[in-house]
Parts: C-alpha cells; structure tokens; sequence
C-alpha cells in the first residue's frame, strides 16, 4: 500500500513540475527535431557537463524543497494541497521561490546538455512567465493565507537572487 503522503506529493509533482521539466521539453525535442546548435568536440563535453551539473543540482533542490513542504508545512506544492505553515528553512532562508528556481535550473540544464536551442527558448518563457505569476497571484495568496509572518518573510529574503548570509527568522 502506498503511503498517502507520497501519493499526494506524486500527484502533485506530476502536474506541475514533471509536465513543465520533462513532458514539454520532451515535445519540444520530438517536435523540433535533433537539431542541435553545433560547437566543436570540446564545447559538446562541456555542454554535457554543465547542464548536467545544472539539472542534477535542481532535481536536489527541488527535492529538498519537497521535503520542507511536507515536513514543515505540511501541504505540497499543488494548489490544491498548499502548505498550511509557512516554510522558512533551508533554502528558503536564501531566496523565497527556491522550487521554481529548481525548476528553471534543470529546463536551463537541459538546453544546455541538448544543445538545442528551442529547449533554451521553453527555458526563457518558464522563468519569464514566473517572473510575472510570482508578484502578481502568488505572493498576494501568500499574505492572505500568512499575513504579516509571510510580509516579515518578504521584506527580508529576495524574491530570485539569494541571499549569501541565511535569514534568521522566526523559525531558528
């Protein structure tokens, strides 16, 4: 019998995540063609390497990520399981969206390793459709649902580019 905290965490992971870093890339590929951006033997290796260290640094940190949601908000990231508290440690005490940055560290990952310039297209539409939901639906659902602990959250811990020293907040 599967546990009902993993199936709503698959359930959820499914939906967004894997449609978004895996599904659609993998449609854009078929689709698109193998048609790869062409750079000498060297620069192939060196593609491989950095997008695989870009993809598999964002699958650790969206996992990380997943674990705080269920551990210490006790929800998921689906919209229909939200957190019921607000997370505040780990890498969210260095940058307040650090699940979509998961996310765009692995479409970015796979442009790279695939050398395909459609893929870094999908890539640049992800992170900047999520550079406008963030402020304009999310952030406002986060102050209704935590009020002045999620303001206090927001007023010390950038939105996309992390904080160097961690921010100690109420949950140390």
């Amino acid at each position: 019998m599967v546990d009902v905290r993993v199936w709503r965490h698959f359930r959820a992971v499914l939906l967004a995540p894997v449609l978004m870093a895996v599904v659609v890339p993998l449609a854009i590929w078929l689709t698109a063609g193998l048609r790869q951006v062409e750079v000498p033997a060297a620069g192939r290796w060196l593609a491989l390497a950095v997008g695989g260290a870009l993809v598999s640094a964002g699958v650790a940190l969206f996992l990380w990520t997943n674990v705080l949601f269920d551990r210490e908000g006790k929800g998921t990231l689906a919209i229909f399981d939200p957190p019921r508290r607000l997370v505040v440690r780990g890498p969210y005490r260095h940058v307040r969206n650090p699940m979509i940055t998961s996310v765009i560290a692995v479409l970015f990952g796979e442009a790279v390793m695939t050398r395909s310039s459609w893929l870094m297209l999908w890539s640049l539409t992800f992170l900047g459709v999520n550079m406008l939901f963030m402020p304009l639906f999310e952030e406002p659902g986060l102050v209704r649902r935590f009020g002045e602990d999620y303001m206090r959250y927001r007023a010390n811990v950038p939105r996309w580019l992390p904080r160097v020293r961690p921010w100690s907040g109420p949950s140390d």
